[in-house]
């Protein structure tokens, strides 16, 4: 497995029980770039929370942590980034999106972050 995926966190939360918080967390130990985007300004793990979507360039991975309805919103954020992959964690899957994706030629995957990072399958 290659290091160092650079990965935008979508969702990102302050609150040490959220799985996104988790997240970015384990993915900046196991030393990934981490871009986090979430509803409240804030900081984990030395990366800044932005709470407006960000440029990005040369993203490997988006990992979801927003339900269907508030994924609507970046469709075409994502799309445009063109990431590789875009996984999907408990509670955020979106068949639609999914379709969208793969018309554009990025992968789905339906999976938890932290287990692919846990098992060193991320």
């Amino acid at each position: 497995m290659t290091k160092n995926k650079k990965t935008l966190v979508l969702g990102a939360s302050t609150k040490p029980d959220r799985y996104a918080f988790k997240a970015v967390t384990m993915l900046t130990d196991k030393g990934h770039s981490v871009l986090a985007v979430g509803q409240n300004a804030g900081e984990v793990a030395g990366i800044k929370i932005q709470t407006k979507a960000i440029p990005l360039k040369n993203i490997d991975t988006v990992s979801l942590y927003l339900n269907p309805a508030r994924q609507r919103d970046y469709y075409n954020y994502i799309v445009e980034a063109k990431p590789k992959r875009v996984i999907f964690n408990p509670g955020t899957e979106n068949p639609e999106f999914y379709q969208l994706l793969e018309l554009n030629g990025i992968k789905v995957e339906v999976a938890c972050t932290l287990v692919l990072l846990a098992t060193n399958q991320f």
